[in-house]
């Protein structure tokens, strides 16, 4: 879950280090007794996983600076298309609501203050009441976060090879060791198109087809859609199947060339998903991109 505090202001999930505590007291106090991940890929101390926080105002500032910054990591790798695509984060406070982006804004410029709050039937709650919020996106994370209370984020955009492999209405080929994060039920594929998502039929039936276990999904004709724990996740997870939708494209263009595919066998991709893909390892795998967008930005956002 993303970081929650009860009334008596009591954190009950994750929460974000002291930056006085070493890693491998960071790494003992962040770990479950089944996300040993890190550790196993860690060489010594210990990469911290999902952070820990205090009190709701100092989880609320960290996850809506990461969300700002998941939008200008994801519009620097090229996923914007118009005023296309949103996030959608629980939050830490009440878990019935939800942030989201504002229309009308590059993403590449999305700051914590221009985010929107709305409840699950769509009402301003807080947040930028200057710009309204995407229709067809309120409705596709609503029903998410309605069907999944594990989904604390969750991303969806028009990006360039999402979109050209969403034309086949495929799950994506465990041809790389990357791909196998979405091994199995972690993927699903939306087979319907019904234009832009502007009914509650459709956007349930979307939350339907994700599933109780998915990541990530390909909607026909449409793009992808991503889930995670945290926005770190869910963005980090987009990047990677828009990745894997480029190299599958490349790798079915040389396969019609004569070339063989060789599959990872269930398995070994089974292995590789259970050592890749719990919330703290992905956590971490997005941090790279945020120092980049940090470094490229000075004096923006706080990570």
């Amino acid at each position: 879950m993303a970081p929650y505090v009860n009334n008596d202001d009591t954190v009950v999930d994750y929460s974000l280090q002291s930056v006085k505590k070493t890693h491998s007291e960071v790494a003992e106090k962040t770990f479950t007794n089944k996300s040993n991940a890190l550790k196993a890929l860690s060489q010594g101390v210990t990469l911290p996983g999902r952070p820990i926080f205090s009190d709701v105002e100092k989880a609320r500032n960290h996850m809506l600076n990461h969300m700002a910054g998941a939008f200008r990591v994801l519009a620097r790798h090229g996923c914007v298309e118009g005023i296309s695509g949103h996030i959608s984060l629980r939050d830490p406070g009440d878990p019935s609501v939800f942030w989201t982006n504002p229309l009308g804004v590059h993403f590449a410029l999305l700051k914590p203050e221009d985010m929107i709050l709305l409840d699950k039937n769509g009402e301003f709650m807080g947040g930028n009441s200057s710009l309204p919020a995407n229709a067809a996106g309120f409705l596709i994370h609503s029903a998410l976060h309605e069907a999944r209370a594990d989904v604390n984020a969750a991303c969806h955009f028009h990006s360039v090879h999402g979109k050209a492999w969403s034309a086949f209405a495929q799950p994506l080929e465990m041809i790389n060791q990357d791909v196998t994060i979405f091994y199995g039920e972690a993927q699903a594929v939306y087979s319907d198109f019904g234009g832009i998502v502007l009914k509650d039929e459709e956007s349930e039936a979307l939350a339907k087809s994700l599933g109780s276990k998915g990541k990530g999904m390909i909607l026909r004709n449409h793009g992808l859609l991503t889930v995670g724990d945290t926005v770190d996740e869910a963005a980090y997870l987009f990047m990677l199947m828009e990745k894997s939708c480029q190299i599958q494209l490349a790798a079915d263009a040389a396969a019609a060339c004569g070339r063989q595919k060789v599959f990872i066998n269930d398995e070994a991709a089974k292995y590789t998903f259970e050592m890749t893909s719990e919330p703290d390892s992905l956590y971490a795998e997005f941090q790279p991109y945020l120092q980049y967008e940090s470094a490229m930005t000075p004096g923006g956002l706080q990570y």
